[in-house]
């Protein structure tokens, strides 16, 4: 239980540090200069850190064990952290933010590879549920708690304190968290990073449930890390607090679908249905704030639903993990990360990129258009992953097979 707790608190860090922007946005626009691009690739760069981290740390996991693969990373967290408080430029937030992307990368990761060894793998998708779930208190805190503290202490004051924290969750994961035991019998001759690529890559049931893997979270990351903030301010003309209420709903929503996403895959009967269901009422969503005339209750409601149906990160993760074999589980799942983070990172990039170019249009016709790509996204991806099994039909890959590859 303690294992599980220090790994939540990390967690819900890793989900503040991937999220505060959408709240300091117009802070950084009025004191820095900062435009749609700049704050576009202030949050890809901490993405595209995090995906590039993701080879090292599914070896370190493999080899190390979580407790010092996600302690020693925290470091760059803790660093960065306190970087950006204290950067007057661009160039020095874009280096904080690589190193916060650097930090926090092992945090998941780590905790599912803790699941996935130390528990059986029917319970793998509740307990990555629950993870979700309260880790998403860190959404909860980049919202309107951040907005009242900015209001009342500054961003820097703020983020400062936010450094801070992350050096107490940094020293519990080292003294609290404990390594599940290595797997029972004889352990495979480990495999060459290449060689295990290989072998993950080769899996073919994969292959249809990799674009949702890199278009599912990358949309809802992209809108609640970025795009919320911007799209109710200039849109519907709230105030920084007011913002901050409705980030604080999406947030919400998307701690509470992590959470009902575990009860629900046992109730509709595995992981694809679920999945399915979830990305549908994700797209439409979307869909409806593009074509829709909306209020500014409605549009919260609206990203409220793509937050809490579009969180089917657990899930996906758990229904890759049946194809993994296991001495290749710590690669395979930061594999799947990859994918999933360096999809957040690209998206992230081309939609600033988007609305730097839609500056000269109204806002409402530059969001809509964006909302649209979003909700197209989306539903494609989810037709491709209808046609992935819902389990393997076969034993995954054995170590003698992976052995006796060239």
């Amino acid at each position: 239980m303690l294992s599980f707790a220090v790994l939540c608190v990390a967690y819900a860090l890793s989900q503040f540090y991937r999220s505060f922007l959408a709240v300091i946005a117009s802070r950084l626009t009025q004191e820095l200069g900062f435009g749609p691009a700049e704050l576009g690739a202030l949050s890809a760069v901490f993405f595209a850190t995090f995906a590039v981290a993701q080879f090292p740390v599914g070896w370190s996991l493999d080899t190390f064990g979580a407790r010092r693969t996600i302690a020693g990373a925290m470091l760059g967290a803790i660093i960065g952290g306190l970087l950006f408080a204290a950067a007057t430029s661009f160039a020095v937030m874009m280096i904080a933010m690589a190193l916060i992307g650097v930090g926090c990368a092992p945090v998941l990761m780590g905790s599912l590879y803790v699941f996935g060894r130390g528990y059986p793998p029917e319970r793998f998708a509740m307990l990555s549920s629950m993870v979700l779930g309260v880790g998403a208190l860190g959404n909860l805190i980049a919202a309107a708690p951040m907005a009242y503290a900015v209001e009342l202490f500054g961003w820097r004051a703020s983020m400062a304190a936010i450094g801070a924290l992350t050096v107490v969750s940094t020293a519990l994961i080292y003294f609290v968290l404990r390594d599940p035991h290595a797997p029972a019998g004889p352990t495979p001759a480990g495999p060459s990073p290449l060689a295990a690529l290989r072998t993950i890559l080769s899996i073919r049931p994969l292959w249809c449930l990799v674009p949702l893997t890199f278009v599912g979270y990358s949309v809802v990351a992209a809108e609640r890390s970025l795009w919320i903030g911007p799209y109710l301010g200039d849109v519907h003309g709230l105030d920084p607090i007011a913002r901050g209420n409705g980030i604080f709903a999406m947030a919400l929503a998307m701690s509470l679908g992590a959470f009902a996403y575990g009860p629900l895959e046992r109730i509709l009967g595995g992981a694809k249905p679920t999945v399915l269901i979830g990305s549908v009422l994700t797209g439409a969503s979307f869909l409806l704030l593009a074509v829709v005339s909306v209020s500014a209750l409605e549009a919260v409601v609206l990203l409220s639903a793509v937050g809490g149906f579009g969180l089917t990160y657990g899930l996906l993760m758990a229904h890759a993990r049946q194809f993994f074999p296991d001495h290749l589980l710590g690669r395979g799942v930061t594999l799947l990360n990859f994918i999933f983070i360096s999809g957040a990172g690209i998206i992230q990039a081309l939609s600033g990129l988007f609305m730097e170019a839609a500056t000269n249009r109204p806002a409402a016709e530059g969001f809509a258009q964006l909302h649209l790509s979003f909700g197209a996204l989306v539903l494609a991806a989810t037709a491709i992953y209808a046609f992935t099994p819902a389990r393997p039909l076969l034993t995954p890959v054995s170590p003698q097979l992976l052995r006796a590859r060239p």
